[in-house]
């Protein structure tokens, strides 16, 4: 299955400038209505170009999903993970040519302090695919190429033998999200950002949110490799300040229906679930309800904005 992109999206503006231009442009105004394009377009202060972009509106059935899909109470922050880069894609559909799954992400950022919507920050999220690789890391995620920490993985498998416990193959505090491996058996611990080595961006884009503090991705059910669960990556950045790095999770019962099909169900010997990942924690499940021939997964995102404790 192959999904059509919006050719207005995906121009590569970059995510750092976008946000050096908020407090002129108001970045809001380049997000236009959900799965709706206007076909206009905005000039930053940089003098980039960029079309308005999708986001999520506050519908009754999705104020219904946030309000079973966390709380106020600051969300926990954990590892980027070694595949982490600005991708330059102001986007909401950010599969590309990935087959998969149909999954829409709605995110709701909210200031700790306030429990309140938290307008004009930048969300970025990216994940690997349903063979378990990342973009810009298509080498390194399969265990080629000199895939961080070494390992041979198994023939037809992506990513070597992980490392056993979290960074630098340390055991994680007790309950606290931490450690695990990384494909190709790296540390999910790297707080380095990466340079790419290929220049494919299939699965990684940003928004900003809007005055209800929302976000919308368009893309697939993530896949998997050795040594973690099932998961997207997320971070979100107030002014220049990355004030959360996070992950998602999702339901092992809608893992296992998901991957049953193809094109996951062509990749086996999944080693790794929610109750045997280092950094899962409950607070990182997404709440996830059937959408059309697909689902829908909301979670919300308490951020300390200023960065000052709490």
């Amino acid at each position: 299955m192959r999904h059509d992109l919006d050719h207005h999206e995906g121009q590569r503006v970059s995510r750092r400038r976008l946000i050096a231009g908020i407090g002129s442009v108001g970045l809001a105004g380049l997000l236009a209505a959900c799965g709706r394009d206007s076909g206009g377009t905005v000039t930053t202060s940089t003098g980039e170009t960029v079309s308005p972009q999708a986001t999520a509106s506050t519908s009754a059935d999705l104020t219904a999903l946030f309000a079973e899909a966390g709380t106020c109470t600051l969300t926990a922050s954990t590892t980027q993970g070694p595949y982490y880069f600005d991708a330059d894609k102001i986007r909401s559909d950010i599969r590309e040519d990935r087959e998969g799954t149909r999954l829409r992400v709605a995110i709701r950022v909210q200031d700790s302090e306030q429990c309140g919507p938290l307008a004009n920050a930048v969300v970025e999220i990216w994940h690997c695919d349903a063979e378990g690789l990342y973009s810009g890391a298509e080498a390194q995620s399969s265990g080629a190429g000199g895939a961080p920490g070494g390992g041979t993985p198994p023939s037809g498998a992506p990513g070597g033998t992980p490392p056993s416990g979290g960074p630098a193959g340390g055991t994680p505090p007790s309950g606290a999200p931490g450690g695990g491996a990384a494909p190709g058996g790296g540390s999910e611990g790297s707080a380095a950002d990466l340079t790419p080595t290929d220049d494919k961006r299939y699965l990684r884009g940003a928004q900003v949110t809007n005055s209800d503090g929302i976000v919308e991705f368009t893309t697939i059910w993530p896949g998997w490799y050795r040594g973690r669960t099932t998961h997207i990556h997320a971070m979100v950045h107030v002014d220049n300040n990355r004030v959360l790095t996070t992950q998602m999770m999702f339901d092992e019962a809608l893992n296992t229906k998901v991957y049953a099909a193809a094109p996951y169900s062509a990749h086996t010997g999944r080693d790794t679930f929610n109750d045997n990942d280092t950094i899962y924690a409950d607070s990182m499940l997404m709440k996830v309800v059937a959408d059309g021939d697909g689902y829908l997964g909301v979670l919300n995102f308490s951020v300390d904005s200023d960065q000052d404790g709490s």
